[in-house]
């Protein structure tokens, strides 16, 4: 596996790949890795392709008050998880290396990072989408694999590289989860014990809210206070939201008749968690 931090030394790998005739694939991320991010480096290798994995904590989507400076780290140990997955390029930049001068220029998807995990987070998705810009201009991949736990993150790069009609393929991979229905995230190591068994509520209620749907629960406020019920009745989860929105454009839903996401976020001390259920509903036509 080849790795390097540096930018021109990356695109030089690349353009060598290019004229070789190699589908470049990119699996971005924040490092700490887990089996959801592997799930990832594996739906990558199967195209066959010349596979990049970035390692970036991105201070620009971090607020003044997040978890920036204690966002998990350890790149040697992420380093020998991606080349036991059989990853051909781990490109692992510096901040002072993504950023060498202070950023005066950044990427915005309007209307879509104002909801949600954008309502609470101001600035939260501009970070995300300027630091993804940032990645497809020097990796330049065919293909781009996201998960869907960062559901509403996923559309917004989906409708960034429409907007932009920047030639990359944007795929995306459902949660990956814990047996017991735990979402898995890199936060997930800073649960207690009791924090780790109350957050099971989330995957739980929405399992069960979706089912409500599936017979015949229409109403969406109805949906969001069973899940809210739910959460305040067997956690002592603060609930940042809870909200059923339109699955494709994250428009607002009152009657539930159509594919719907069911998306929600809940800190368990100081650590924030999101999760989320698609539901399809059946249409009489």
């Amino acid at each position: 596996m080849l790795r390097t931090a540096n930018i021109s030394e990356l695109r030089k790998i690349i353009k060598e790949e290019k004229q070789r005739g190699k589908t470049i694939v990119l699996v971005p991320s924040m490092g700490y890795l887990h089996r959801g991010h592997l799930t990832l480096i594996e739906k990558a290798k199967e195209t066959g392709a010349f596979v990049v994995v970035s390692i970036f904590v991105n201070p620009l989507q971090f607020g003044p008050n997040e978890d920036y400076a204690r966002y998990p780290r350890d790149l040697e140990r992420d380093a020998q998880l991606v080349e036991e997955c059989g990853v051909d390029l781990l490109f692992h930049p510096s901040v002072e290396e993504m950023y060498p001068r202070p950023m005066v220029t950044f990427v915005e998807v309007g209307q879509l990072d104002k909801v949600l995990c954008g309502a609470n987070r101001p600035g939260h998705f501009r970070g995300v989408t300027t630091v993804v810009s940032k990645l497809f201009h020097i990796v330049q991949p065919d293909i781009a694999f996201f998960g869907q736990k960062d559901y509403q993150q996923y559309l917004i790069i989906r409708r960034m590289v429409s907007d932009l009609n920047l030639p990359i393929e944007v795929r995306g991979v459902p949660i990956v989860r814990e047996k017991d229905g735990l979402a898995l995230s890199s936060r997930n190591v800073f649960l207690s014990a009791e924090q780790r068994q109350e957050a099971l509520v989330l995957s739980r209620s929405l399992q069960e809210a979706a089912e409500l749907i599936r017979r015949g629960k229409q109403s969406a406020r109805d949906i969001e206070d069973f899940i809210r019920t739910a959460i305040r009745r067997d956690s002592q989860g603060v609930i940042d939201y809870v909200e059923v929105r339109d699955a494709e454009d994250l428009s607002e839903v009152t009657e539930i008749n159509r594919q719907v996401l069911i998306a929600l976020a809940v800190k368990f001390g100081p650590t924030r968690l999101i999760d989320n259920i698609v539901v399809e509903v059946e249409t009489n036509v």
